[in-house]
């Protein structure tokens, strides 16, 4: 009798198979803040890019290790020239992704920043959008007379309209499910407008990326742990304007429920299930024990 219901407990109630030996990840970095303008003639200024984003379903871990995890900051928006700050790499043990580029700021002449995903270029002097890193994200696109939208995961921010001076819209994020629930991720910031009546901000990427600014209305940030890119300050406002922060970025790893939970974890990862599956997500910096 004892034998066979000690054969039972461990089938039924103690089926965990072990540690595991590969995990699914997404990492996606911070993204970059946008461009600022600094007088009533500038045009609009570049959006910022997105974070890059990497992810894979089959990732190799050794057990009794403990594995880097960095979740990278959003980066600054721009307050004067030249350029947005570049978003934060993420890491997850051997996997980095590089951290969005910063719009381009209305008053200089630099292009956007190069990153994960690109910043967008300036308006005020037609200035290129900042290229992507192959794998991880798009470039920004080019400046005329609006600013142009940040690159996104997704897509390729685009160029300002130099005739409506309708800011570019913002390069698309990339939908995931690995929580169980679908969500956009690493999405550009939309390109600001110029002048007031005729310009208006470029669309935001879905991505949760922010908007430009306009004449009359400031830029948005990027949404926290997606990856999105901060908007950039809209042309033809009397004072000029700053541009808005990058959001930063997020860390999720995730592998079977029948499988081992980590021996320790660090960084406080909100733990949940779903899909067969248990999933570590981490919104700030910490290491995981398999």
């Amino acid at each position: 009798m004892s034998s066979n219901l000690g054969g039972f407990v461990s089938a039924t109630f103690n089926p965990l198979s072990g540690a595991p030996t590969t995990v699914e990840y997404l990492v996606v970095a911070g993204g970059g803040g946008g461009g600022s303008t600094t007088s009533p003639g500038h045009g609009g200024a570049g959006s910022g890019g997105a974070g890059g984003l990497r992810s894979a379903a089959s990732f190799a871990v050794a057990t009794g290790s403990a594995l880097t995890v960095t979740v990278g900051a959003g980066g600054a928006g721009a307050t004067s020239s030249p350029n947005g700050s570049n978003g934060v790499d993420s890491v997850f043990s051997s996997i980095t992704s590089t951290g969005g580029g910063g719009g381009s700021s209305a008053a200089s002449g630099v292009a956007g920043s190069n990153g994960g995903s690109g910043g967008g270029g300036n308006g005020n002097s037609n200035s290129a959008g900042g290229t992507g890193v192959s794998g991880q994200g798009f470039a920004g696109g080019t400046g005329a007379d609006s600013g142009a939208g940040g690159g996104g995961a997704g897509s390729v921010g685009l160029s300002g309209n130099a005739t409506t001076r309708i800011g570019g819209s913002a390069g698309t994020g990339i939908c995931s499910s690995i929580t169980g629930q679908r969500v956009f991720y690493a999405g550009g910031a939309g390109g600001a407008g110029y002048i007031a009546g005729l310009g208006s901000v470029g669309v935001a990427g879905g991505g949760k990326g922010g908007d430009g600014g306009s004449v009359t209305t400031p830029p948005t940030a990027g949404t926290a742990n997606t990856g999105g890119g901060g908007g950039g300050a809209g042309g033809g406002t009397p004072t000029g304007g700053s541009g808005a922060a990058g959001g930063s970025g997020i860390v999720i790893i995730r592998y079977p429920a029948t499988q081992s939970a980590p021996t320790a974890t660090t960084g406080s990862p909100q733990i949940n299930y779903a899909d067969g599956y248990q999933i570590y997500t981490f919104t700030n910096s910490g290491t995981i024990t398999f």
